[in-house]
């Protein structure tokens, strides 16, 4: 369906220039734009090496001179690399995304993304797409805004040092600062700024088409930079709020698009996401889904002071009734028969002391079935122990190994709940 060059790969893996992935080479041209991109980001997204990039926990999507780089979650280092896990962890990366609200798509499998052809960025421009066309069905809107300019007629407030200089040979003519009614106002200049976007990365791709046509029933507007500012100068109110998810997707695009960057000739969006990040959202929301079942209350990064203007935030607080409170701090990696760190068990005693909280639980993915440490004591302070705290592997997947666990948040709040062994 898409005719873009594309790559997938997983995190922590790495490109190594003139080297054939899927069929296409990953060019030196590639290699550059990304050290420029990784520079301007402070060195976040990849580690740098001779001729080759290696990928940290930031998942997502990349285009750079027509190549599309897809950057896809792995729990597992020994998992397998063939393009059937490829899509399967695609099919899950969408998901997340779905599920946390960082894409509005309808409910997608893997066999639907692979027989599509789809890539991330594919999907966002869709999602952008349908609502200016959406938008467009409904009627856009006008509005007033002031314009300095050459008029016929008197109007507005007259600028008599513009009109001297400008109107000494032509009398019938006012230089004027007066209002104006109607669709090139700031809205739509930031929607057709994404189109403009669009357009340009999708030459070649099934969607161009589309975005041409929608730039043709869409207004003339005047072509202007778009910054974070300019979205803070947005106004927000009635008549504006059906254009909040147009214009939402329209940020992600503009501002995660880096043209020419740092002086060099390559066009390139960038849509990343940590996915430590991703996966404690994406855990919170699936608790949050079951809590009032359960007879949860269910709180994310909720903070308390610590010390001078120093906070502390556990990923996730658990509330079952008024005096009985958990701690949930997500990790995204496999431990495998490993223990956690020092560092990961002090916190949690100390988000347990804070909190009140009778068991912290550090919650980390697996492949396989659920599987949960039992709560274990901390050692005794003062000859007592009052709290504890447990290690908990949770399947991402279901039984048949392919599809999301939409059940997760219940599986969580079930080792909360369960009768307490007297050995733990």
């Amino acid at each position: 369906m898409s005719k873009t060059k594309s790559i997938k790969v997983f995190e922590y893996s790495t490109l190594i220039c003139g080297q054939e992935y899927n069929g296409h080479h990953f060019k030196k041209a590639h290699y550059n734009a990304l050290v420029k991109l990784n520079e301007i980001h402070k060195g976040n997204y990849f580690t740098i090496g001779v001729n080759k990039i290696t990928f940290k926990n930031y998942v997502g999507v990349l285009q750079v001179d027509g190549l599309v780089i897809e950057i896809l979650p792995k729990i597992d280092q020994y998992e397998s690399d063939s393009e059937n896990n490829k899509v399967k962890w695609q099919a899950a990366l969408i998901e997340m995304l779905r599920v946390t609200k960082h894409l509005k798509v309808k409910k997608m499998d893997e066999a639907s993304v692979a027989t599509q052809s789809k890539h991330l960025l594919d999907i966002y421009f869709e999602w952008f797409l349908a609502e200016v066309q959406k938008l467009i069905h409904q009627g856009l809107i006008k509005q007033y805004y002031k314009e300095t300019s050459q008029v016929k007629a008197l109007k507005g407030k007259l600028e008599f040092a513009g009109h001297l200089s400008k109107n000494l040979v032509h009398k019938e003519r006012f230089y004027t600062t007066h209002q104006v009614y109607d669709k090139d106002h700031l809205l739509h200049q930031v929607l057709f700024c994404a189109l403009e976007i669009i357009a340009s990365l999708t030459k070649g791709n099934y969607l161009y088409s589309t975005c041409k046509k929608v730039q043709l029933d869409f207004p003339e507007v005047k072509t202007i930079k778009v910054t974070a500012k300019t979205f803070e100068q947005i106004p927000h109110n009635r008549k504006t709020a059906p254009y909040e998810t147009a214009l939402a997707i329209a940020r992600i695009i503009i501002l995660n698009y880096a043209p020419n960057v740092k002086n060099g000739a390559e066009n390139m969006l960038a849509l990343l996401f940590d996915m430590n990040a991703l996966w404690e959202q994406y855990i919170l929301v699936r608790l949050q889904q079951v809590q009032e079942k359960k007879g949860f209350t269910i709180m994310g990064q909720n903070s308390k002071p610590f010390w001078q203007n120093i906070a502390i935030r556990p990923d996730i607080v658990l509330s079952k009734g008024e005096n009985e409170n958990y701690i949930i701090d997500t990790k995204w990696k496999n431990i495998d028969q490993s223990k956690p760190s020092t560092q990961d068990l002090r916190q949690m005693y100390v988000y347990n002391e804070y909190w009140a909280s009778k068991k912290a639980l550090l919650l980390y993915p697996s492949c396989n079935q659920p599987d949960q440490i039992p709560f274990e004591g901390f050692a005794p302070v003062d000859g007592k122990t009052n709290h504890k705290c447990g290690i908990g592997k949770i399947s991402v997947f279901n039984e048949d190994g392919q599809t999301l666990n939409a059940e997760i948040g219940s599986v969580i709040l079930n080792w909360f709940i369960r009768v307490p062994n007297p050995t733990t």
